[in-house]
């Protein structure tokens, strides 16, 4: 029988007849990694290294081995020779075995948009899916591959986007160069071609309109999902409740008006972070092209870019100037060195919550970016209103007194205390008597529930689904609300149901896939659905948009670390925590796993001080785990440590 290796979506052996067939994970990387071989063979060093980077050789060469007899234990069982060794050699048998995997140029006498169809199937999906390596070695060779995939992709693109004619060939195109920008491509060029795809050459609406029109498909595919059949209705109150803010908003506001206006939005001067002071001059310029840029949109203000400079070098009086000159919006800059790269990191502040709503990086080392800095400028621009848009269809319709006790109320979240979550719930029951439909205020509700069941290690499954209730009723009232999927998600998690919980957080990180907080609740979950390699990933991605965020995000990241078995790293994000006794459970058995019962034992007296009655077996009982390992190796942590 013929084997397929999928390495796009999930990575997986799939038999003839298209079945998943079990096989073990770094038996798949393997056969990956060999693919891209000359010959499809490599020596056994090699490829230790390419699991495990430089650890200990005589650990990973006798790791390997037992992976190797677990390889062919399962070939027997299939009654297939896929992968054989000679001597100090292991080969790839392709006679059994074909692959997605995008390898050689043969392909480029196929038909361009036959070809194109399958780079975007392929593409759409992340390549090799969750899988992941910490070793060096598979990470250069990913990065290879993924470079490789984006070069394909554009230059099958450009030919194909020479020669559309039909409509369906012309949404190929389309659907191709949204799937290359997600890439972030480092060469402007690519931009502007990508703008021309899109015929924002001359006319900016365009990109607008064609995001407008697939963001109102999403909706009504949300809608479907949901069973809402008012779709419709929300969306034609939506428009006439949008004219009317705009309306309102060029009414003078007096001290004590609290109604919603056009949201106003300021860019501040890029930092330098780089050791080259010619990177700060192109990035200044770059952003006072962005501002320019802005002129186009009849959505939203922009303080001019003298004031913002002048405010740029103020950081001790930055807050009572937002806050003076009503500044919801704040896009924050700074450029910054990665070895030899010079990158430009921007990222969209919605002031009034401190809540990272949209980031993004883009390369500054080629040096026509001077010249091609004014089509950069527009994507960006492009994707800030776009990002405040969606953001204010949330706010738009707004009672303001309801918006008002709702912002008091997640003042009170910002510290999680028993006192603040009844004080955030009491404002939270306020704005929602208030205006019923609101649902920020109606996610936020759950939030405190869940948050309660959390504190209170009682173990009120009450609590617990009222916090799924409030969630719910979020996402019926705005199924483009990614905090409504986020608190289900949660909630769902802390019940147990692991797939639901990780259906609603995806939900919620496709709502908005640059909300840090999102992606860090999101990490968290596929933490507790064994999944840590997934949500290390997750994890980092949401530290990268908020670095100086909650001790959550630490926390997360060790927990990740510890399931995966690294426990240093583990120490390293507990230690990077503001107060990492709340991790003293986590550092105990991390210490111990790494034979340190001394410095175990320091964190096992801290937390009993505090918890004198702890039990592992009752406190893992009431954990959320998928996997029984997972509770397992903690346990194993734990009791080690001298729990």
């Amino acid at each position: 029988m013929a084997f397929v290796l999928k390495t796009f979506g999930t990575l997986q052996l799939v038999d003839g007849d298209g079945n998943a067939v079990a096989f073990p994970e770094k038996g798949l990387l393997l056969l990956a990694y060999l693919f891209t071989t000359d010959q499809g063979s490599a020596d056994r060093a090699t490829l230790a290294r390419f699991l495990w980077g430089e650890a200990d050789r005589d650990v990973a060469l006798s790791t390997l081995r037992k992976v190797i007899s677990r390889i062919k234990a399962r070939q027997n069982d299939l009654g297939v020779n896929i992968l054989s060794s000679h001597g100090n050699m292991l080969t790839l048998d392709q006679a059994s075995l074909s692959s997605d995997m995008l390898l050689s140029d043969k392909d480029e006498e196929v038909e361009p948009f036959s070809r194109l169809r399958q780079l975007v199937k392929l593409m759409n999906q992340p390549f090799l899916g969750p899988v992941h390596s910490h070793s060096r070695h598979f990470q250069r060779w990913l990065a290879e591959r993924e470079n490789d995939h984006i070069e394909r992709l554009a230059n099958t693109l450009r030919t194909a986007s020479r020669l559309a004619q039909s409509r369906t060939e012309s949404e190929l195109v389309k659907k191709a160069a949204l799937i290359l920008f997600r890439t972030e491509p480092k060469d402007p060029e690519t931009l502007q071609f990508l703008i021309r795809i899109f015929n924002a050459e001359e006319e900016v609406e365009s990109l607008r309109s064609y995001f407008e029109q697939r963001r109102s498909s999403t909706s009504k595919g949300m809608a479907a999902r949901t069973g809402s059949d008012d779709g419709d209705a929300k969306s034609r109150r939506s428009t006439s409740m949008s004219s009317k803010a705009k309306l309102e908003a060029a009414l003078p506001l007096g001290p004590d008006d609290i109604r919603i206006a056009i949201p106003r939005l300021v860019l501040l001067p890029p930092r330098n972070q780089s050791a080259r002071p010619q990177a700060g001059f192109l990035a200044a310029s770059l952003v006072e092209d962005i501002t320019i840029g802005f002129c186009v949109f009849n959505s939203l203000e922009v303080i001019a870019p003298y004031s913002a400079v002048q405010i740029g070098h103020q950081v001790e009086t930055q807050k009572a100037f937002f806050e003076r000159h009503r500044v919801n919006y704040i896009l924050d800059t700074r450029i910054s060195s990665n070895g030899d790269e010079v990158t430009l990191f921007a990222q969209l502040i919605f002031f009034d919550q401190n809540q990272i709503v949209w980031a993004e990086r883009f390369s500054l080392d080629r040096m026509d970016l001077a010249r091609d800095r004014r089509v950069v400028a527009r994507q960006i621009a492009l994707s800030v209103s776009s990002e405040i848009e969606r953001h204010e269809a949330l706010r738009e319709d707004l009672n303001p007194i309801a918006y008002h006790r709702y912002l008091v109320g997640r003042r009170h979240l910002a510290r999680l205390t028993l006192p603040n979550l009844r004080r955030a719930r009491k404002e939270m029951k306020a704005a929602l008597s208030e205006s019923p439909d609101f649902a920020p205020a109606q996610s936020s509700m759950a939030r405190t529930y869940s948050k309660e069941w959390l504190l209170t290690a009682r173990g009120d499954i009450d609590l617990l689904q009222l916090a799924e209730t409030f969630a719910k009723q979020a996402t019926k009232m705005r199924s483009d609300f990614a905090d409504g999927y986020r608190e289900l998600g949660v909630a769902k998690l802390l019940q147990g149901a692991f797939d639901e919980s990780a259906e609603a957080m995806e939900v919620a990180e496709s709502l908005a896939p640059h909300y840090a907080d999102v992606i860090a609740d999101y990490a968290d979950t596929l933490v507790h659905c064994s999944l840590p390699a997934m949500a290390l990933r997750k994890i980092e991605r949401a530290i990268e948009l908020n670095p100086l965020g909650p001790d959550t995000y630490f926390w997360t990241a060790a927990g990740a670390n510890y399931a995966l078995g690294e426990f240093e790293a583990s120490l390293d994000y507990i230690g990077q925590m503001a107060d990492p006794s709340l991790a003293d459970r986590l550092s105990a058995a991390s210490w111990a796993m790494l034979g340190h019962q001394d410095k175990a034992r320091i964190f096992v007296r801290r937390f009993r001080e505090g918890n004198p009655d702890f039990d592992v077996d009752k406190w893992l009982s009431a954990v959320p785990s998928k996997e029984q390992w997972h509770k397992d190796l903690y346990r194993e942590g734990l009791k080690k440590a001298g729990f």
